[in-house]
This record gives structure tokens, C-alpha cells and sequence, in this order.
């Protein structure tokens, strides 16, 4: 298509300004009384005739106006307007050369889109025949193949199972939940977890308190006893938090822990039966076991009180935890020399590491004097706060320091398992879902798996 010297600049460029004024199919505007260009016969036959059409531009007399049709077909424009135009596009005479005289156009046949207006929206519309016109069809895509379910093999199947899944296949997070419950909860009874071939006696210390070492002790019991294992906690702290926990009566007068340490009494006179759960005991502590340090004092082998109370009644237990003090005092003592394994929570927080060493020189005291074959076996990461930097900081040191023995399983903060010991529960039994309450059972897995992997290779670890 030739451009007319008044023409704007990029006018009929398809790289060019397109005008907000456009037609159906959104060619830009062209001024009136311009040349209007004719669509090409891409389909048509060459041989069939031409109809000249004539119309008057601005300025020029006229005697007989052309008719005007109302519908003319629309224009397929050449995609290069620079060269020269195809076969059956318009053409000039060299009458458009003066402004006010004559401009003939030649129209070749359209195709089948009649739109009513002109090319370009104003102007004279030329006179074409409909009876001229090739009906072309219209061009759609097909459609894309779809693989027929027999050609579909059992490996395109498990390829397209493997790349996508739905989400209605997984469960709703209150089902997870519900799942996660019963697995802890156990309710068959039966002894998922391994039992150790022998008694094993741990210590559950850390000088520091507030690290959670009853929390700890009281729901790794709890947690091995609903997967078939026997299980006694002893409360060897005053205060009397792991009694309160597993529901058990510690009020003044009760049988508890100091009469064995005092009197001498077995250990199956003061132990009574955590309601609720078949296989888990507990020694009450009571206030009177504030005084018995002051009274251990002059007590021949006083270290060794607990230890003796152990050996004479405590043979039908497969774990035995104590749960001593936030001190290195007497009572602490007695609980290294009776265990063999010890416990040590820590919490993530700085103080929590100075804490450690004291209690770390204090057991290599005992080992040294009192008990050859205590040792630290399990040292589990308390109130674990993803959210800060610090946390992750004390989690390395704490591995780096102790390697293996540092259990992979994290105890998080959870507000579940501090809300357990106000309805007189452990957060196993209070909220199984809850994230306290999968990470405590974790817990549990790995020390009855690493005390049945040590007794095949010769030892407890």
C-alpha cells in the first residue's frame, strides 16, 4: 500500500500509533475522502472480471453521485505496506495525482466478513456486488489431541501419579490430627515400642531450673508405657511437680519417697498406680521431703539411700526415671549414685549452657567416687523457639558439645504442654495432636531405640 504525502507519520504501519477510533477489527480510522484500499482476493478466481467503482473526491463536480452500499466488507492489509502490493490489492490511476479530480479504484472479489461502515470508519463506501463474493470458511484451530484411555499404560500412569496429586487425596489437618492421636494414644495396647532386655535407671538432672526436667520425665514415662512398656517415676523433688502431673495424691501423710530415705521403707510400699494408664507407677514426693537433706546428714552412706530402696523392690519395672531438684545437693546425689544413665534437659537459652558444665564436673565427682558406671547417655533440647536466632545458636553448641548423644527430636514451645499439669494430665493424654505431644513421643522412640541397639552390641547406650 502506497501512503499518501498527508499522511501522519507510521499511518497504516502495523508498528505504527493505532488510533482509540477503530473499526470491528481494529484498524485504525482513515480520514475521509482518502484513497480507500480493497481487500485482495486471496481464495478468489483470477479470471473473473473486475467492477470499476468510481466515487467524487472533496472538491470535484459531480453530476451523478456514486451510490453508496451500506455494508462493505473489511480490507486484509498487507503485512509489509512498504513493498509493492499483491495481486487483487487497489490500485491507482494517475487521476489521484490533482486533488479535485477523479480517483478509480479496482475492487476485487471480498471475502465473506461484511461489516457494515467503510475500511477505515469514514469516507465514501465503494459499490461491490454481494453476488461477486467467494464464501470462504472459517479457519479455527483444532483441538488438541487428548491420549484415549486405552493407550494409557501402566507406566504413563504411574508417571502422571507421581507428577501430580490431588489435594482431595490428603487427609483435612483436624484428620492428620486425629491420626497422630491415636498412634500416640495406642489404644490396642500393643508394644510398639522395644522393651530393653534389662532395667534401666535414668536420671533426669540439671542443676538449672525451669528447664523442664519434670515435664520431660513425666511425658517420655507416659509415652512408653502406652507402647507396652513398664515404667516408675520417682519424685525426688520437694516441690512435687511430677506427682501433680501423673495425678497422683502427695498431700501431708501420704507414703512417699523420704521414708525410703529416711526409715529405710521398700520401694513397693510407698509406689501407687497412675490412673488411666496400665503400665506406669509413681513415688509420691510430699513436703516432707524438704527436710531431708538436713536429716541425711548424719545417716551412714547417705549418697546411697535411693540406691538401696531401687535394688529392693524395683526389678519388675523395664525404665525408671527420677526426677531430681534444681540443686546439687544430697537429693541430687542419691539420684546419680542409683541411675545409670542420665538425663539432661536443656533448654535454648544462654544461661541453660552455664548450667551444664557445674553439672557435667558433678557427675564426672560421682563417677570418679561414688557410681563407676554412671554416665550421660541423652541430653534433650527444651523449649526450642524457631523463631529466634538464638535458639538455633544453643542448638549447635549443645550438639557440637555432646555429638550423638543429643536426641534428634526437638522439644518445641507449646502452650499445650503447659496447660497438661493444671487438669493433673501429661500432654500425651491432655492434647495427642498437639506438637508438644508428637515431639515427646519422638523422644521416647529414640531412647527405647538406642537402648535396644546398645544391649545387642553388648551394652545399654
Amino acid at each position: 500500500m502506497v501512503r499518501d504525502s498527508d499522511d501522519g507519520p507510521g499511518y497504516g504501519d502495523a508498528d505504527g500509533h493505532v488510533s482509540r477510533e477503530t473499526g470491528i477489527e481494529g484498524w485504525g480510522v482513515r480520514p475521509s475522502g482518502r484513497p480507500v484500499p480493497q481487500p485482495r482476493a486471496e481464495h478468489g478466481d483470477s479470471s473473473r472480471p473486475v467492477e470499476p467503482v468510481r466515487f467524487e473526491a472533496p472538491g470535484a463536480p459531480s453530476a451523478t453521485p456514486a451510490p453508496v452500499s451500506p455494508t462493505v466488507p473489511h480490507a486484509v492489509p498487507p503485512r509489509n505496506p512498504v513493498s509493492a502490493p499483491p495481486h487483487g490489492s487497489p490500485t491507482r490511476s494517475d487521476a489521484e495525482s490533482t486533488r479535485g479530480g477523479t480517483v478509480e479504484f479496482q475492487v476485487a472479489a471480498p471475502n465473506e466478513r461484511g461489516a457494515t461502515g467503510t475500511l477505515y470508519g469514514r469516507g465514501v463506501s465503494p459499490t461491490v456486488d454481494a453476488s461477486q463474493a467467494e464464501v470462504r470458511p472459517e479457519r479455527r484451530n483444532p483441538p488438541s489431541p487428548r491420549p484415549h484411555p486405552s493407550v494409557v499404560t501402566a507406566d504413563t500412569e504411574g508417571a502422571m501419579t507421581d507428577a501430580y496429586v490431588s489435594r482431595e487425596t490428603e487427609d483435612p489437618p483436624l484428620a492428620q490430627e486425629a491420626k497422630r492421636a491415636v498412634e500416640i494414644l495406642n489404644p490396642s495396647g500393643e508394644i510398639t515400642m522395644p522393651r530393653p532386655p534389662r532395667r534401666r535407671t535414668m536420671c533426669v538432672a540439671n542443676q538449672k531450673g525451669g528447664v523442664g526436667k519434670t515435664t520431660t520425665a513425666v511425658n517420655i514415662a507416659v509415652a512408653l508405657a502406652l507402647h507396652g512398656n513398664r515404667v516408675l517415676v520417682i519424685d525426688l523433688d520437694p516441690q512435687g511437680n511430677a506427682s501433680t502431673g501423673l495425678n497422683v495424691p502427695h498431700h501431708s501423710g501420704v507414703p512417699d519417697v523420704y521414708d525410703c530415705l529416711i526409715d529405710g521403707a521398700p520401694l513397693d510400699a510407698v509406689t501407687q498406680q497412675v490412673e488411666g494408664i496400665p503400665n506406669l507407677w509413681a513415688v509420691p514426693a510430699t513436703i516432707d521431703l524438704a527436710g531431708a537433706e538436713i536429716e541425711l546428714v548424719s545417716v551412714v552412706a547417705r549418697e546411697s539411700r535411693l540406691k538401696r530402696a531401687i535394688e529392693a523392690g524395683g526389678d519388675n519395672y523395664d525404665y525408671i526415671f527420677i526426677d531430681c531438684p534444681p540443686s546439687l545437693g544430697l537429693l541430687t546425689v542419691n539420684a546419680l549414685v542409683a541411675a545409670e544413665e542420665v538425663l539432661i534437659p536443656i533448654q535454648c537459652e544462654y544461661y541453660a549452657l552455664e548450667g551444664v558444665q557445674a553439672l557435667t564436673n558433678n557427675i564426672e565427682l560421682v563417677r570418679s567416687h561414688l557410681n563407676p558406671n554412671l554416665d550421660i547417655t541423652t541430653v534433650l533440647l527444651t523449649m526450642y523457639d524457631r523463631r529466634t536466632r538464638l535458639a538455633d545458636l544453643v542448638e549447635q553448641d549443645v550438639r557440637n558439645h555432646f555429638g550423638e548423644k543429643c536426641l534428634n527430636a526437638v522439644i518445641p514451645r507449646n502452650v499445650r504442654v503447659s496447660e497438661a499439669p493444671s487438669y493433673s494430665q501429661s500432654v500425651m493424654t491432655y492434647d495427642p495432636g498437639s506438637r508438644g505431644a508428637v515431639s515427646y513421643f519422638e523422644a521416647a522412640q529414640e531412647i527405647a531405640l538406642r537402648g535396644a541397639q546398645g544391649a545387642q552390641v553388648g551394652g545399654v547406650a
